[in-house]
């Protein structure tokens, strides 16, 4: 008998990044046929069934059978798969995790300025997308329109009426939730850029970050926010 130790014929860490592949994608294009994700990873069948059990084993996705349009009688319908709640709860604490350590060695390496520059330049990306689209929306549905690029971000947003005038925009999750509790930096930056698109004033009433349940931000009325340029371009003319 040879001495050699024998070598597993698959890599388990390899594996494991495989299989985080493979559930990443169908979070953000589920739900997925499994060729699709072959042919997207360069799996084999084979391959991609070993990480779909492994997936539907853990809990993190779920099987569905869509029949394809205009089939109607015979024909087996398509089987899908789809994240579940668990597993999208997975990849956000992981994220937040990965956020908060990132940010933990910036500040020791570098200093809280640089998280504040840091978190400044993460939200720059919303401001280059919305500014134009800003311009052409009639200033009273703005707000409706950054909830839904917040949405379309994760954030689950909605915008309303407030009662004492103006608007309220609430964001009813939070994928940084944790780091932004260690790191504050990280909301400031954000209603920064909330009252440079909406062009008015704007206050933090809640945050999930500090143990609310909602993260809820008044928008004053656009009346105020066109009062203070104007008083501002006066400042600047004299």
């Amino acid at each position: 008998m040879s001495d050699q130790v024998r070598q597993p014929l698959i890599d388990p860490g390899s594996e494991r990044s495989t299989r985080a592949r493979v559930a990443r994608l169908i979070l953000e294009h589920g739900p997925v046929a499994a060729a699709a994700l072959g042919e997207r990873l360069g799996l084999t069948p084979a391959a991609v069934r070993r990480h779909l059990d492994a997936l539907l084993a853990d809990g993190m996705i779920e099987p569905r059978t869509v029949r394809p349009r205009g089939q109607r009688g015979r024909g087996r319908p398509a089987k899908l798969f789809a994240i579940t709640d668990p597993g999208r709860s997975a990849f956000e604490h992981a994220y937040d995790d990965l956020a908060g350590s990132a940010l933990r060695f910036l500040a020791e390496r570098m200093g809280r300025e640089a998280v504040s520059d840091f978190a400044r330049e993460q939200v720059s990306s919303l401001l280059r997308r919305l500014e134009p689209v800003m311009r052409t929306v009639p200033a009273d549905q703005r707000v409706q329109v950054l909830a839904q690029a917040l949405s379309a971000e994760g954030y689950a947003a909605s915008a309303s009426k407030a009662k004492s005038g103006g608007d309220q925009l609430c964001q009813h999750h939070c994928p940084v939730a944790h780091a932004a509790a260690e790191f504050p930096q990280l909301c400031e930056a954000e209603t920064e850029a909330f009252a440079q698109l909406l062009g008015t004033p704007v206050q933090r009433l809640a945050t999930i970050a500090h143990g609310d349940g909602v993260c809820t931000t008044h928008v004053s009325p656009q009346s105020l926010g066109e009062s203070a340029h104007r008083d501002k371009s006066k400042e600047t003319g004299r």
